[in-house]
């Protein structure tokens, strides 16, 4: 018998640039998630509402200082231990202690797939190791990874070409998706959703606005395409300072439903 997906939030944004606000997305998400706006059910029939699919564990405490890493760790470890769960950040940094707890409590490394406008792959970023844009390198260069494909980027520079070639990253820029079925890892798989790798037409709501990604149901399809098993996921770097009449939450939350659902059936294969 499966256990239900846990939702975990992550209230942190102190490895942003350009401007913070994410460490405020886990309640801005919520509030749209119990709004009455929509139903609690994905688009398979699953329903969240039953606590046999889906719980809500609240957030972590965060305090925004330098224990954070093993706060988020723990709990990770914990989640993984005792099933799967859904995280919402916060800015990205925080994919790198999830991964690191992840691995912990089921040995075998995942895949990550890996959605966003960026690599993420900085050697650090404006002087520092955990910033929201080198999780992807710290994840590398420990060893925690099977693979990682990363869709949607759109901002590759040199350094972080030369990060891609290095590590070998799989990378699918927004006009390559027609190719996406021969380019998926299968086996277990972990996904992580920045809200940038979107244009920012469906999620204006980011503090990195660029131009060009993706839609909605291309992420959809992407979830639904994996061969999975998706074993847990992320959405990260909701603004809601920067958001418009809650559109972007509106986007996350159904990606959060559509995430549950997923790894719901995947356990229950």
């Amino acid at each position: 018998m499966s256990r239900p997906v846990k939702l975990i939030g992550l209230p942190t944004d102190r490895n942003s640039s350009h401007i913070r606000g994410p460490a405020k997305a886990p309640s801005a998400i919520r509030k749209v998630l119990m709004s009455g706006m929509s139903n609690l059910c994905a688009e398979n029939g699953t329903d969240l509402e039953n606590p046999d699919v889906f719980v809500d564990g609240g957030d972590v405490d965060l305090c925004e200082d330098a224990g954070d890493f093993a706060k988020i760790t723990t709990a990770s470890a914990l989640a993984f231990k005792n099933g799967a769960a859904v995280f919402l950040g916060g800015d990205h940094f925080v994919t790198w202690p999830i991964i690191e707890g992840l691995v912990s409590a089921r040995i075998e490394l995942p895949h990550l797939v890996h959605i966003d406008a960026h690599p993420d792959l900085y050697p650090d970023f404006e002087g520092n190791p955990e910033s929201h844009a080198s999780p992807m390198a710290r994840l590398n260069e420990n060893g925690r990874l099977r693979s990682l494909t990363q869709i949607g980027i759109r901002t590759v520079n040199d350094v972080q070409q030369k990060q891609i070639d290095r590590y070998g990253v799989k990378v699918i820029a927004p006009s390559e998706l027609s190719n996406l079925a021969d380019m998926l890892p299968t086996g277990p798989t972990y996904i992580s959703i920045d809200l940038d790798g979107l244009d920012p037409a469906f999620a204006p709501g980011v503090s990195h606005h660029e131009p060009g990604g993706l839609a909605v149901r291309e992420v959809l399809d992407i979830i639904g395409r994996l061969p999975g098993p998706i074993i847990g996921a992320d959405i990260v770097e909701l603004n809601p300072s920067r958001d418009i009449n809650e559109m972007t939450a509106a986007v996350a939350v159904k990606l959060l439903k559509e995430l549950a659902a997923r790894i719901h059936a995947d356990q229950t294969t």
